[in-house]
């Protein structure tokens, strides 16, 4: 029996908000878990190479929740998962090599302006064509490019998410099944982060945000569900467009820190 009683839920509490926050929003656009819990970990006062190993363990949970909860939605083009997996998890193990023996520094403005491109594209074209459902092309070279760039930042979502709407597939089909094969991509390429465990701050973290997390996993996949699809394009454009204009600014301001607290 776990004695509730036990638990510090005033220390667990802002834990818990930052992850169901992150995965609200991941959940329902696809995108984003990585880079909301990350800088809310850091507000909270988590150094950032913790708040960032916090962040990628976590994620490959969650992940497998929400992916099983839009299953359960039926935001999930079974086929379209099958050609993305398999290229995405291939893509992110050769990831996970480049950011460990090469020192591409240039990949990762550029996958921002990608971002941002996309983005607005979404944000502009939303309100102007309905949404029809197609056969997408390039799924497999897309799986494999969107894993690859996973491993430098969390480009899964945006990447697959961002260029799947913009050919034209239907805004929950995407989510959901860019959501469904996130679990598998993240496995993979945060592997290596599992071994930080161990620390009391960091334990008490990943439970919290492992907890709203899969929480709010649910909730998201049935905001995909019932959405209007412009809306959502908009919304997921939108967001595109506030993650780059984020990671640039970190970027430009890398070496001093975002708050006092911060290490």
């Amino acid at each position: 029996m776990i004695d509730f009683s036990a638990i510090p839920w005033a220390e667990l509490a802002p834990f818990i908000a930052a992850g169901f926050f992150a995965q609200l929003v991941d959940s329902a656009l696809g995108m984003a878990f990585g880079v909301i819990a990350n800088a809310l970990l850091v507000v909270l006062g988590l150094p950032p190479a913790t708040a960032s190993s916090v962040t990628h363990a976590v994620e490959g949970f969650t992940s497998g929740v929400s992916g099983l909860a839009h299953g359960l939605q039926r935001n999930i083009d079974w086929p379209l998962f099958a050609r993305l997996v398999i290229p995405g998890i291939a893509g992110g193990m050769l990831g996970v090599w480049a950011l460990t023996h090469l020192h591409l520094t240039f990949v990762r403005p550029v996958v921002l302006v990608y971002f941002a491109a996309v983005g607005i594209y979404l944000m502009w074209s939303g309100a102007r064509r309905a949404q029809a459902y197609r056969r997408m092309r390039m799924v497999g070279p897309l799986g494999f490019a969107s894993g690859f760039l996973d491993a430098f930042g969390g480009a899964w979502g945006p990447v697959s998410t961002g260029s799947l709407i913009a050919q034209g597939m239907t805004p929950r089909m995407a989510v959901g099944t860019v959501n469904a094969a996130e679990f598998f991509v993240s496995v993979t390429v945060l592997s290596a982060f599992v071994g930080s465990l161990g620390v009391q701050s960091f334990a008490m973290a990943a439970s919290g945000l492992l907890v709203g997390g899969v929480v709010a996993a649910p909730v998201g996949a049935l905001v995909t569900r019932r959405a209007n699809p412009k809306i959502l394009t908009q919304w997921i454009g939108g967001v595109m467009v506030l993650l780059a204009l984020w990671g640039l600014v970190a970027l430009a301001f890398a070496p001093a820190p975002l708050l006092p607290g911060g290490r």
